[in-house]
């Protein structure tokens, strides 16, 4: 059972090899597991269940047989990130972790796109959004929280005070977090603005950036936005009234990653990078 076989159907064209290893493995179980069509072969709820309960047997082996076939003197830890962490947490510290794991060489790719473990040879995915993955193991950053972030100068015209003296200002939106302006109000029991957004970006270093030139007020990540406030590019407004706690970003992957010894290395010094453990 390949990639070809983990998806709805399996290609016409690998037939008659692979029809012959499908017929095998139902003969061996003694279930039908697929179902023949003229398009091609789908999985039966008997299928899906054992794809579901050896997948995690399949990558622990494809995993064992890469790293038996790779150069054993060379430790690559992959990394995958979401856009913004990446950029803004992640980057301005990856020179500190060189310089305490010297043997460990990195490769970090940052994207929104949900990549596959195995296929894509991804150690360890740092996603952002809802911790909805009960077949990886979850590492999730605690202590973040979402504050409304602007420029000295624009606070300094526009004096905040409470939630509501928000509503006619230019707001920034940051399209892709998980807390935007509109559940951000009604928590403080305000309806969402009539007036249009000053300006909206899919990524949160862009809306950051466009708060720090005064552009308007941002509902952005302090985690993310530590490098502005650490150099008062950017002041948080209000923050004892005015924030929200979120658990938004993750670090996720398979079981058996675990085991590496480079995961683990990069695990305890993200743990004392950000000052806590993870939330399990």
């Amino acid at each position: 059972m390949g990639q070809s076989c983990v998806g709805n159907w399996v290609n016409p064209e690998a037939a008659p090899t692979v029809s012959h290893q499908l017929a095998k493995l139902e003969g061996m179980i003694g279930r039908q597991l697929f179902v023949r069509a003229a398009r091609g072969v789908s999985l039966t709820p008997v299928g899906e269940q054992y794809l579901k309960e050896v997948s995690g047997i399949l990558h622990s082996l494809a995993v064992a047989t890469e790293r038996a076939a790779s150069d054993v003197s060379l430790d690559c830890l992959r990394l995958h990130s979401s856009p913004s962490f990446g950029l803004l947490w992640l980057m301005p510290r990856l020179e500190a972790f060189r310089a305490s794991n010297p043997d460990i060489q990195l490769n970090l790719s940052c994207s929104y796109e949900s990549l596959h473990f195995s296929r894509d040879k991804i150690d360890v995915d740092i996603r952002h959004g809802m911790p909805n993955w009960p077949s990886y193991e979850v590492r999730t950053v605690q202590n973040e929280k979402f504050a409304v972030l602007t420029s000295p100068k624009l606070l300094a015209q526009r004096p905040i005070q409470v939630a509501s003296d928000l509503l006619d200002c230019d707001l920034v939106l940051s399209e892709a977090t998980l807390l935007k302006w509109p559940q951000w109000f009604a928590q403080h029991g305000l309806a969402r603005p009539e007036r249009p957004y000053a300006l909206s970006f899919d990524r949160s270093y862009m809306s950051l950036e466009a708060a720090s030139h005064g552009l308007g007020f941002a509902l952005e990540s302090t985690l993310l936005a530590q490098k502005y406030l650490a150099s008062g590019a950017l002041v948080e407004v209000a923050p004892e009234s005015l924030s929200a706690p979120v658990a938004a970003h993750h670090l996720v992957f398979p079981k058996a990653h675990s085991s590496f010894p480079r995961v683990r290395r990069f695990l305890e010094w993200m743990e004392s990078e950000l000052g806590h453990e993870f939330a399990y």
